[in-house]
């Protein structure tokens, strides 16, 4: 198969986006993987050990990339305000902890986390589109989008019609994160959400990847946190893999956020180290990687603490989120 090749992305895929059989001739046309050989690189590089001064600098780097999460009927915007003080200060006894990347929140909470983390370099990031389902009119998608950018969001995580995709109708998606990607406009950036677990074959979340980087994703992210299967080391080693080829064709660099069932401190060192394999230092970065998280961060917290002190401190140490 031949890749286009284009200083940006829309130029590059001009010809595979003119219709529905083209977009869906050059999918189709991508490689198929190889799950046994996907899912054997990424146990194996689940097995470094990283010690020490090492770990320590892993540890405040996952703290870095967190986009600290609450998406519940029951959030309140007391709750909300909680959860910013947190994001700036993660521990408050030692300031040198890092913040967190950002604050994700439904649209109605984003005028009240923008207001608690003003002054901060915190981001405000909101999930958009009729999250988590995402089975709502383009046009109700849109205004959800713009209430949220309006209210001062920052990021935008939209989540695809995962219907339309797995009925083959990849101009719809396509279309669909197009027209977010308009209504983010030029002051938030868009994340794409996939829910692996729903899209039942890898080479569907390989080609659920590149269709979100020619539609416009600044971030492809793999789940919602809502269904059963959600972030794995495979399937984030997948979606490094396409934006590691999609740089490569276009020069453009896209960002990938596992989100969903990454708890503990060893779980997030785990994707550190698939970056840093699979994609190397460009990436090693919140601007390009994230973890969609609402636990993780008091397991990072906890072992922070037993590395500078010696001591284990327990759950009690962290705020039950």
């Amino acid at each position: 198969m031949t890749m286009p090749t284009s200083a940006t992305p829309a130029a590059a895929f001009a010809d595979v986006t003119s219709s529905d059989s083209t977009l869906r001739r050059f999918l189709h046309g991508l490689p198929g993987v190889d799950a046994v050989g996907l899912e054997a690189r990424a146990a194996s590089l689940g097995t470094r050990s990283i010690k020490t001064t090492a770990k320590a600098y892993a540890i405040d780097l996952a703290i870095s990339m967190i986009d600290l999460t609450t998406l519940e009927g029951a959030d309140t915007p007391g709750k909300v305000r909680a959860l910013a003080a947190k994001a700036v200060h993660p521990d408050p006894t030692d300031r040198t902890t890092p913040r967190t990347a950002a604050v994700c929140v439904y649209p109605d909470m984003v005028a009240t986390a923008k207001a608690a983390l003003a002054g901060t370099d915190v981001k405000v990031a909101s999930v958009a589109t009729a999250f988590p389902a995402g089975r709502a009119a383009l046009d109700v998608k849109l205004a959800d989008t713009r209430d949220a950018v309006a209210a001062g969001a920052d990021e935008i995580d939209m989540v695809i019609d995962r219907g339309a995709f797995l009925a083959g109708d990849y101009m719809k998606v396509f279309e669909e994160i197009r027209a977010v990607k308009e209504a983010c406009g030029d002051s938030a950036r868009l994340k794409v959400i996939f829910e692996t677990g729903e899209l039942s074959t890898y080479d569907n979340i390989r080609r659920a990847s590149w269709l979100g980087m020619i539609a416009g994703a600044d971030f492809i992210k793999t789940s919602t946190g809502k269904v059963a299967v959600n972030a794995t080391p495979a399937n984030t080693l997948l979606m490094l893999e396409a934006v590691r080829d999609f740089r490569a064709q276009t020069g453009v660099q896209v960002g990938v956020k596992p989100a969903g069932g990454i708890r503990t401190t060893k779980d997030a060192i785990k994707f550190l180290v698939l970056v840093n394999e699979t994609v190397g230092e460009d990436w090693l970065d919140n601007h390009w990687f994230r973890f969609g998280a609402s636990s993780l961060l008091n397991d990072l917290l906890m072992q922070r603490q037993k590395l500078a002190t010696g001591r284990y401190s327990g759950p009690d140490y962290v705020t039950v989120d």
